[in-house]
């Protein structure tokens, strides 16, 4: 299946799904051994997927666990340049859907997940230290802190 992206001159584009999973004050993201930050669990939409199938694929694939989606939680426009990795050089836009997940009451993972070729790693984050790591997206401390009744629509520009 094809990922909903592109690549075009210095530009690169990515339709993606994503998945808030918290559990007992902690929030679960995933790294890896080439990159020096946490990001959310996640990936990028198949076409011809919604993006609910898409985010219970991508959790199943990278935490071995059938979670269940409570409700869209926020829509991320997200631009960046990216300074290392595979899109090295390249000015990135990513349209994020995330959704919160079902606490299923316990933190236990099924976790054999390989990107790229590079295995991941899941980790509980306690939300409350979510600024002592260099976690993507960084909205995601703020989000948690507060109590939200609607879809929440945030853009981050982080082109700098």
């Amino acid at each position: 299946m094809y990922d909903c992206g592109f690549t075009k001159e210095k530009n690169w584009f990515r339709y993606r799904a994503a998945a808030i999973i918290v559990e007992n004050n902690c929030v679960l993201f995933a790294c890896n051994e080439t990159d020096n930050y946490l990001y959310s669990i996640g990936g990028g939409v198949h076409l011809g997927e919604t993006a609910e199938e898409a985010v219970l694929r991508e959790v199943f694939e990278e935490t071995g666990v059938h979670y269940e989606i409570d409700h869209l939680a926020v829509i991320h426009e997200n631009f960046f340049y990216e300074n290392g990795g595979t899109l090295k050089g390249l000015n990135c836009h990513e349209i994020s859907f995330y959704f919160l997940m079902k606490s299923r009451g316990t933190q236990e993972l099924h976790s054999n997940s390989i990107t790229q070729g590079v295995r991941e790693e899941m980790r509980w984050i306690p939300i409350k230290d979510l600024d002592k790591h260099k976690a993507f997206p960084t909205f995601l401390k703020d989000y948690l802190s507060k109590e939200h009744s609607e879809i929440q629509h945030i853009v981050t520009n982080e082109r700098a």
